[in-house]
């Protein structure tokens, strides 16, 4: 096991009827700016419960951020906040939005010209930031409970990470029934990104982590039992509710304590979602096959393993049984009818040498042994046409 510190200052309210706890969580005298995306909450009621817990407080709004937020729309959030004078921010809607509530809360106290450079260093010359909470109602990215958050700059092409201990959020409320409502697509996209933050946190090599490596296999077991039931039966709150909490486990920094970390389909895809606006859950649930395949020597160990515990695949070669746990995995994408293959979102080989080149420019070496270079990514992405 790995040496680790681990720290998570967020405070969790979750479960029925809990975005009433708002009027005891934000300060009485704030004035609230509300972050949200395409409208859905103005739709589903969700709104008109955070308005009534909210109360008298002096509340404005922000909306039409976008899935994989853009930094411009960022940039007018930032100055309205400024002009407005805005003291506490509230992200109401899923990854997207509190991602960009994130950076948000960051830029408005940002001694720095270019709020890009925010992006640019990872966050690490984020010395301050916004109070902000949030209310949750798209369970995937796990952003409800952790300190980092991505965003995509439109002008450039370029979709970019960044975390700081400042960008906790102060609370978040996560109420199963605000997930009700949402299109079969957006739950596909939210199983795929949960089950591939649990797998860039697990499978790596072997470093006796027990506790982890137990805890990542029971989030995939879960999202593989519960997948079926949420399609079949929407309206099952304790369905809905176990993909909430397996959603936010999966990147709260728990079983990522003592782990090694890849990453490197999270880095490709995001150049898929930069390059061609494709949703991120589906990126991944693309290119994790193409990790798995190409890097089977590497991962081989812990390959072998996850087939085992999570798919019971025991019997034959060591190379068949690698062969059987890819095949399954792209079976269960498969079975929440999210795609698996480029060509599933109409892209074909002409995407793939952007992105190689992009990889190399930067001069990324990628995965958990920093040996997945650009060439690599060629193989990946090819094994994905």
């Amino acid at each position: 096991m790995k040496n680790f510190m681990y720290y998570n200052p967020t405070r969790i309210f979750f479960g029925k009827d809990t975005i009433k706890k708002l009027d005891k969580l934000v300060p009485q005298d704030s004035r609230v700016l509300i972050t949200y995306g395409g409208g859905s909450i103005k739709r589903n009621g969700v709104y008109d419960q955070v308005i009534q817990a909210l109360g008298n407080r002096k509340v404005f709004e922000f909306g039409a951020i976008e899935p994989n937020p853009h930094y411009e729309t960022c940039l007018k959030c930032v100055d309205f906040i400024k002009e407005s004078k805005i003291d506490f921010v509230l992200a109401v809607g899923g990854g997207s939005v509190i991602d960009a509530t994130k950076f948000i809360v960051a830029a408005s106290l940002f001694e720095g010209e270019d709020k890009w450079e925010i992006l640019k260093t990872g966050g690490t010359n984020v010395s301050k930031a916004m109070p902000f909470g949030a209310v949750l109602t798209l369970p995937a990215t796990a952003s409800e409970m952790n300190n980092g958050a991505v965003i995509t700059k439109k002008e450039t092409l370029e979709k970019i990470s960044f975390h700081s201990e400042h960008c906790f959020p102060k609370f978040s409320i996560l109420d199963p029934q605000t997930t009700f409502t949402l299109p079969e697509r957006q739950i596909a996209n939210g199983i795929a990104d949960t089950f591939v933050h649990v797998m860039e946190q697990y499978l790596t090599y072997p470093v006796r982590n027990q506790i982890s490596d137990r805890f990542a296999e029971s989030i995939i077991i879960t999202l593989i039992e519960e997948a079926p039931k949420v399609f079949a039966n929407p309206m099952d709150y304790d369905v809905r509710a176990n993909l909430m909490w397996a959603a936010t486990m999966g990147l709260n920094g728990w079983i990522a304590c003592g782990a090694v970390q890849d990453w490197a389909t999270h880095m490709i895809g995001h150049e898929l979602t930069a390059f061609h606006d494709i949703d991120h859950g589906t990126t991944l649930s693309i290119i994790l096959p193409g990790v798995m395949k190409v890097m089977r020597d590497e991962k081989g160990e812990k390959i072998l393993q996850f087939g085992e515990r999570v798919f019971e695949i025991s019997e034959g070669t060591k190379e068949e049984r690698i062969d059987k746990t890819i095949k399954a995995t792209i079976d269960f994408f498969d079975s929440i009818h999210i795609p698996t293959r480029l060509s599933h979102v109409g892209l074909n080989e002409t995407c793939i040498e952007p992105i190689v080149q992009r990889i190399k420019e930067r001069n990324w070496s990628l995965g958990e042994n920093g040996t997945i270079n650009y060439e690599k990514v060629r193989l990946i992405l090819l094994d994905r046409l």
